[in-house]
């Protein structure tokens, strides 16, 4: 990694507290990735990334906004990325899969909190996140209360914008999100100072389709038998994919389809083609945890599938590209965002749906379910889950965590166990 010393300390940064971090990233990376046997080549470019993850990226946004542009964070997949960028921004997905700063968390929040929640509260107090800190706006969105009501905390550090989202799928939540989209477009072109026209939101909806086939295509050669790509890899794309340039990890991402193409031809593998086949759903992983993928795919299992935010959800589903005026395509994103699978919605029969056509798309032996600590939607829904997999005869482990390191061997035992069950 170059020296960008200066450039964090421009940006408000605790050195001391972001030099633990950094320290700490490496080798856990290591063990995690890097020691993974037959692992696809393309994965170098993704490497790379993890490797100048508050590097390069972080330089290229500096220098956007020293041109006058701006960026924007997000927390969430509702959050319609094509605005921000029709708008002449950057949309980046902020830190929050590391527990960090927890003595200044304690003193706006309880302890009994999403860990998720925690880690961003954690990351921004304890300026411990350059993503943060390059920031022109944060969105947030009502997905559960305890992200509403962290949100309003968050204002008082950094300016927020609040997307509501509507709790069930009838028509006239389509409109009512269709309207929250528009408020937001207007805010976007009010941070930005520049006017979403119908020809900009076409070209960022058609660049964010691509990348979203680039991903879907992934998914796709994961179907094969040898999996061709580890779920830990996978996972660590479609948590890049948050942040990264658009068009440029496009392209990555089709390259190393390419090589998997060929490894599906060849009948490479990165495990045995006997060993279980997992789909794991949830809550979102955002980088770096990686804590149950790789007790999982350490225990001698694939993980073919990720029913996530970080996953699926992300990029199923594309937005139409033929509208012909701002109000179309408005609409076209509004019904494509609201289609996404969040244990926010009442009733939401389409996730558990989903659940069982994957495991029939991609031969799995069985699905784990995780879930992190006092995350109500998810912990709650994991009933409906476990419901619809006794029903259908999937074997199912439901698994509760945080970011700790504390219940490592008790997951490790349990997933074990599972697996033992399969066989």
């Amino acid at each position: 990694m170059s020296d960008y010393r200066q450039m964090w300390a421009d940006l408000g940064l605790d050195l001391e507290a972001h030099d633990r971090l950094l320290e700490a990233l490496p080798p856990t990376y290591h063990d995690v990735y890097l020691t993974q046997p037959h692992r696809p080549r393309g994965m170098e470019y993704f490497d790379f990334v993890v490797n100048e993850i508050h590097g390069l990226r972080i330089q290229e946004l500096q220098q956007h906004k020293q041109q006058g542009g701006k960026v924007i964070g997000t927390f969430c997949v509702f959050v319609p990325e094509e605005i921000i960028r029709a708008a002449g921004g950057i949309c980046i997905g902020l830190c929050s899969g590391l527990e960090t700063g927890s003595g200044e968390v304690d003193k706006v929040l309880p302890r009994q909190v999403c860990p998720l929640i925690r880690s961003f509260m954690g990351f921004k107090l304890g300026k411990i996140c350059p993503y943060f800190e390059s920031c022109d706006l944060v969105v947030g969105e009502t997905t559960c209360d305890g992200k509403k009501k962290a949100f309003e905390l968050l204002a008082d550090y950094i300016p927020v914008h609040v997307m509501e989202t509507p709790q069930m799928k009838r028509e006239r939540d389509y409109q009512f999100w269709r309207e929250e989209i528009k408020e937001f477009a207007a805010k976007i072109e009010e941070i930005t100072g520049q006017k979403i026209t119908a020809a900009s939101l076409k070209q960022c909806i058609s660049d964010t389709n691509a990348k979203r086939r680039a991903l879907l295509r992934l998914a796709g050669l994961r179907r094969h038998r040898p999996a061709p790509i580890s779920g830990k890899d996978s996972l660590l794309i479609e948590q890049i994919a948050m942040y990264d340039d658009v068009a440029r990890f496009t392209q990555q991402v089709n390259r190393l389809c390419d090589e998997l193409e060929e490894r599906v031809k060849a009948g490479t593998g990165v495990a045995p083609a006997k060993a279980p086949r997992l789909i794991v759903s949830g809550t979102p992983m955002a980088i770096p945890n990686w804590k149950v993928p790789h007790i999982i795919e350490s225990t001698g299992a694939v993980i073919v599938a990720e029913e996530m935010c970080t996953g699926l959800r992300y990029f199923e589903g594309l937005v139409p590209e033929d509208a012909s005026s701002l109000e179309e395509a408005y609409a076209g994103l509004a019904r494509r965002y609201l289609n996404i699978n969040c244990a926010v919605f009442t009733p939401n029969t389409d996730r558990t749906q989903r659940i069982m056509e994957l495991v029939q798309e991609y031969q799995a032996d069985g699905v784990i379910h995780v879930s992190l600590s006092f995350c109500d939607p998810y912990s709650i829904e994991a009933n409906r889950v476990e419901k619809a997999c006794r029903q259908a005869g999937i074997p199912l482990l439901k698994l509760e965590t945080d970011y700790g390191q504390e219940d490592t061997e008790q997951l490790k035992t349990r997933v074990e166990a599972f697996l033992e069950i399969l066989k």
